[in-house]
């Protein structure tokens, strides 16, 4: 690397085995930790060695931010400017919901969506326009940036908005960071009466309740549905529907709670179709008879797992594998049951499964969500999974679907081609802003967005 570039790094000059969340695949990389964002495009100006992809704090379930090299946001986490008339905070690429939560909320202050987890950076959150519990009302991540400074593969930088640079802006929302490293990012923010919400669980004895409860609560902000996906007959499908808003009592206050960790890798055996099985009783039966409204500090609503430091280690050492896909209204029951009755019959029960619903989509070109039904599965990883997806995969293509590429590890690029469209658009634009193939990681080779340049270590 040329002597003029002035870079604070781990590990510059070593190989480091990473992943995703889903600890599935690994792969041998060097990571780059840039101290500023002139460093960040000497790296991209420099362009020897093999290519590179942006990582944020590996939040993504699978191979979308693994490559020969990463380029890590870890140090463009500082806060520019919070105003507060406007409702905007404007922060580097680095910085996480739970750095932004921690100063937003003692102020009155909120994210407009929120992933299940409070980890993810800002620029992961854009590369990924993530999701929440309130799609069908406020959209996705990116319908709430003002706008971002992105750089690009030739180390220029150009400022990205939904009027300005629109189509640096439509590709790069969702587009997995293939179109450069996000630097900072302008964020709308809204107001908020307390840090607590008001909850509601509502159980639901199949797949048509849980589906028409959805429906039924549709106007509700915050709705999400916890899926029993080992159900059979008619229980197929069963779940509990959880409701929230934002309460109108308590206090704006910040707080910080010890987590529990898991300490090692558990056994992959002891997560079975018997052992979920019992827990997906047991959970459905605690919410069996309670409908009541309580208060719930957010951090406990929107982030249960966060809680539990290391969860993804409970699927044992090989690690697994989130699968979520959309379904258009007119077939997501007839999709869904199939989807269902195929999971049930194959003993691989989820251990999270999760039903929301999806307002209409926005315009950037590989963003996930669409107007209709998602369900959230994971499968721990086994021999015999992968021909279980490709069976789930043709379900969801015959139905109008797509799948989500924050959680995807294994899709081909026929499923991925079929279910987004825009896809030769994207790659247009990725092959005239990025003619030497800088920026690719495993995911895009494998979807073919980008040529393969390397192998992963997969098991």
């Amino acid at each position: 690397m040329a002597n003029s570039v002035k870079i604070r790094m781990t590990g510059v000059n070593s190989r480091m085995r990473l992943s995703g969340w889903g600890r599935y695949p690994y792969v041998e990389a060097s990571v780059l930790a840039p101290r500023d964002a002139d460093s960040t495009a000497q790296i991209l100006k420099n362009g020897e060695g093999p290519r590179m992809i942006p990582r944020g704090a590996g939040r993504s379930y699978g191979d979308s931010a693994l490559a020969a090299r990463v380029l890590s946001s870890r140090y463009l986490d500082d806060f520019i400017s919070l105003d507060r008339r406007a409702l905007t905070i404007r922060c580097g690429a680095g910085t996480t919901l739970a750095e932004i939560l921690r100063v937003c909320v003692p102020q009155g202050l909120f994210l407009p969506v929120l992933s299940g987890t409070k980890t993810v950076t800002i620029g992961g959150a854009i590369a990924a326009d993530i999701h929440g519990k309130n799609h069908h009302v406020d959209g996705s991540f990116c319908d709430h940036i003002e706008r971002f400074t992105l750089l690009l593969p030739s180390g220029e930088t150009a400022v990205c908005s939904p009027t300005e640079n629109k189509e640096y802006f439509q590709a790069t929302c969702g587009g997995m960071g293939l179109t450069g490293m996000i630097l900072d990012a302008t964020i709308s923010l809204k107001k908020v009466p307390s840090a607590f919400i008001s909850a509601q669980s509502i159980p639901a004895a199949n797949l048509e309740e849980s589906l028409a409860l959805l429906r039924q609560h549709n106007d509700e902000q915050y709705v999400v549905a916890w899926v029993d996906c080992l159900a059979k007959a008619s229980a197929l499908g069963r779940g509990v529907i959880h409701l929230g808003s934002h309460s109108e009592t308590g206090k704006l206050e910040h707080r910080s709670k010890r987590k529990l960790s898991v300490p090692f890798t558990t056994p992959g055996f002891l997560l079975n179709r018997y052992t979920m099985g019992g827990f997906n009783q047991l959970y459905y039966a605690r919410h069996r008879f309670k409908k009541s409204v309580n208060s719930v500090y957010y951090d406990d609503y929107f982030f249960p797992l966060d809680s539990l430091k290391g969860w993804n280690r409970l699927y044992g050492s090989e690690g697994f594998l989130q699968y979520q896909f959309v379904l258009p209204d007119d077939a997501a029951e007839s999709g869904l049951r199939e989807t269902l009755e195929t999971v049930s019959r194959s003993g691989k029960g989820s251990f999270l499964a999760v039903l929301k619903r999806f307002g209409p989509a926005n315009a950037n070109w590989l963003s996930f969500p669409s107007e209709g039904v998602t369900l959230t599965l994971d499968f721990k990883y086994e021999p015999d999974l992968l021909p279980l997806l490709d069976r789930l995969d043709e379900i969801v293509l015959a139905a109008g679907g797509r799948h989500y590429l924050a959680k995807d590890a294994r899709m081909s690029a026929a499923v991925f081609r079929q279910g987004y469209p825009n896809w030769h658009q994207f790659k247009a634009l990725k092959d005239r802003i990025d003619p030497a193939g800088t920026l690719g990681s495993l995911q895009s080779d494998r979807l073919g967005l980008t040529q393969a340049a390397m192998r992963s270590s997969q098991r």
